[in-house]
C-alpha cells in the first residue's frame, strides 16, 4: 500500500514552490510514496493594508496551516523560517531545516544599480522594520513607504512607478528563477538578514515520532546550526515583527561566525555585536552574542522598539 503524504502550504507562488520543492525531495527518497500539496489562506496573505508589527507578527503566516495540522487534513507544513515564531505552540516542532539558499536582501530597481546610487528623497518601498531601520541607519536621506502583498505582487508596483526601489529577501527571487530582477545584493555584514531567512522549515505535529523519522533526510546539518543560532539571539532578545533587529550566523571550516544588531525603528540608535568559534558550540555563541547585545543596551531599544 502507498504512503500518503499530505503537505500544507500558503497561497503565493513562492510558497507553493517552496512545498512542491519538498514534496519533489520526498519523491525522489521514497519512491513509493504519494504526495501532495494543499493550499491554504492565511490571515498574513488576507490582511495588507496593515504592518504586521500592528496586526500579529509572524504568527499570521502559520496559523492556518498549524490548524490543518491539527484537525489531521494535512501531515506538515513547509514554511520560510523567517515567518516562524521564536515560541511553537504545543504540540507543534520543527522537524526539520532544509539547506538554506542565499540569506541576502536583494536591492531591486528598474532605474538604478544598488542604493548607494540612489538620489537624496527616493523612494523605497519596504514593510519590514528590520529594513527599514538599517536603510534609516545609512541613508536617512530616502523616503521609506510600506510594501506588503506577495512577491509579484510588490514587483508589479515596482514596475508602476510607485517606488524607485525596492527590498526583497534574495531567496524568493532565486527559488522563481526572478534572480535577474536582482540589481545588487545587499552586504550580509552591514544589511543584517532577518532571524532563518532564506531557510525553510517543515513543521509537524510532536507526537508524529515515525513521520519525524521519515522527514529526517531533509535537515541540512549547518543550516540547522546557523539557524537555532540566529533564533537563540532573537528568543533572548524577545524579538518579533515589532522589533528591528536581525542575525546572520555563517560557517567556514567548521568555524561558526555569528553576528546581530538590535535597532530604534528610526536607525539613530543601532547596536551590534559578533562572535565566533566551533560548530558545536553554537547555542553557547548565539547567547554570547545577545548578551553582548543586552549589555550595550538592547533591552532600552526593545522598550523603543515595542512603543
Amino acid at each position: 500500500m502507498k504512503k500518503m503524504i499530505r503537505i500544507a502550504s500558503r497561497e503565493s507562488q513562492l510558497a507553493m514552490w517552496q512545498a512542491n520543492y519538498i514534496a519533489d525531495r520526498i519523491r525522489e527518497k521514497y519512491s513509493d510514496t504519494e504526495v501532495s500539496v494543499l493550499s491554504f489562506k492565511t490571515q498574513g496573505d488576507i490582511i495588507l493594508d496593515q504592518p504586521l508589527a500592528e496586526i500579529g507578527g509572524k504568527g499570521l503566516f502559520i496559523k492556518e496551516l498549524e490548524h490543518a495540522l491539527l484537525n489531521d487534513d494535512a501531515d506538515l507544513a513547509v514554511h520560510s523560517m523567517k515567518d516562524v515564531p521564536m515560541d511553537l505552540p504545543e504540540p507543534f516542532e520543527i522537524c526539520a531545516i532544509s539547506e538554506r539558499e542565499n540569506p541576502s536582501d536583494a536591492f531591486v530597481s528598474n532605474k538604478y544599480a544598488s542604493l548607494d546610487e540612489l538620489p537624496q528623497n527616493a523612494v523605497v518601498g519596504t514593510s519590514s522594520l528590520r529594513r527599514q531601520s538599517l536603510i534609516k541607519y545609512k541613508r536617512p536621506d530616502l523616503i521609506i513607504e510600506s510594501l506588503r502583498g506577495n512577491l509579484q505582487t510588490r514587483l508589479n508596483k515596482l514596475d508602476s512607478g510607485i517606488y524607485d526601489a525596492i527590498i526583497l529577501a534574495s531567496a524568493g527571487l532565486i527559488r522563481l528563477n526572478l534572480e535577474n530582477r536582482i540589481k545588487s545584493s545587499l552586504d550580509v555584514n552591514q544589511y543584517t538578514p532577518s532571524v532563518g531567512q532564506g531557510a525553510l522549515g517543515i513543521e509537524i505535529l510532536k507526537n508524529k515520532s515515525e513521520l519525524k523519522e521519515f522527514l529526517d533526510f531533509l535537515n541540512d546539518e549547518q543550516t540547522q546550526i546557523q539557524v537555532e543560532a540566529e533564533r537563540k539571539i532573537s528568543k533572548t532578545l524577545a524579538g518579533s515583527c515589532t522589533v528591528p533587529m536581525g542575525a546572520h550566523a555563517s560557517i567556514k571550516d567548521n568555524l561558526l561566525t555569528i553576528q546581530a544588531f538590535v535597532s530604534s525603528p528610526d536607525g539613530i540608535k543601532m547596536i551590534r555585536a559578533t562572535d565566533s568559534g566551533p560548530c558545536s558550540e553554537h547555542l553557547s555563541l548565539a547567547n554570547n552574542v545577545a548578551r553582548s547585545l543586552i549589555d550595550q543596551g538592547a533591552k532600552n531599544i526593545l522598550g523603543i522598539g515595542h512603543g
